[in-house]
């Protein structure tokens, strides 16, 4: 599990295509403090595994699976990418509850300053817009962000100074594709009415 906070800009090292996996290298330090080999770390919002480190880099082998669902696939060597530790249990819970898992990938529609602030327009794919809710949170590449506005097609975050300068997002554009993972919480309760229509039922509260 992760928190959507990020720890590290990472920069793409390495990208070699091997018999059994694709082979990333990324150059990095802080998310290396007490690594050891088999723990994950979010890509982009991607749980991973490393299979090697050094005081500098880490590797991780990725499937073409993985990458045909996450944007992990646009990357090239030289490209940055966000990095955060698995959460420990004692730690602080600074964003919201992230598997590490990507539901889907959408496309910037809109990133700009807008007076002091800075906006940013992701497009929800089709069939998606039930699963966000309105101050509600989701996960843009690994980055933890409460939604400001949202449509049927389209959802609004406010980007602080401090997302900007921490995260790869002040280097992405219109057109960019970034991987969302939905709120953990609401993807369970989304299987569980499907499951039984009848939990979707108006709940009545117990008479005090």
């Amino acid at each position: 599990m992760f928190t959507g906070i990020i720890e590290e800009i990472g920069t793409i090292q390495l990208i070699e295509n091997r018999d059994e996996a694709w082979r990333f290298r990324i150059q990095c330090q802080a998310v290396l403090a007490d690594a050891a080999l088999g723990d994950s770390i979010a890509v982009n919002g991607v749980c991973l595994t490393i299979v090697a480190f050094s005081e500098y880099s880490v590797d991780f082998d990725i499937l073409d699976q993985t990458l045909r669902v996450t944007n992990l696939a646009e990357l090239e060597e030289g490209h940055v990418v966000n990095l955060e530790r698995a959460l420990r249990m004692q730690a602080k819970l600074g964003g919201h509850l992230v598997s590490g898992h990507v539901d889907q990938t959408a496309k910037i529609s809109k990133i700009q300053q807008e007076g002091k602030n800075v906006r940013l327009d992701v497009e929800i794919p089709a069939g998606s817009a039930h699963r966000l809710i309105d101050k509600g949170s989701v996960t843009i590449d690994g980055i933890s962000l409460t939604i400001a506005e949202l449509s049927d097609t389209q959802l609004t975050c406010w980007l602080i100074p401090k997302t900007l300068e921490l995260t790869n997002l002040s280097r992405r554009s219109v057109g960019d594709q970034v991987n969302l993972e939905f709120d953990l919480v609401g993807k369970y309760i989304e299987r569980m009415v499907r499951l039984d229509p009848s939990l979707a039922t108006t709940y009545q509260s117990p008479s005090t």
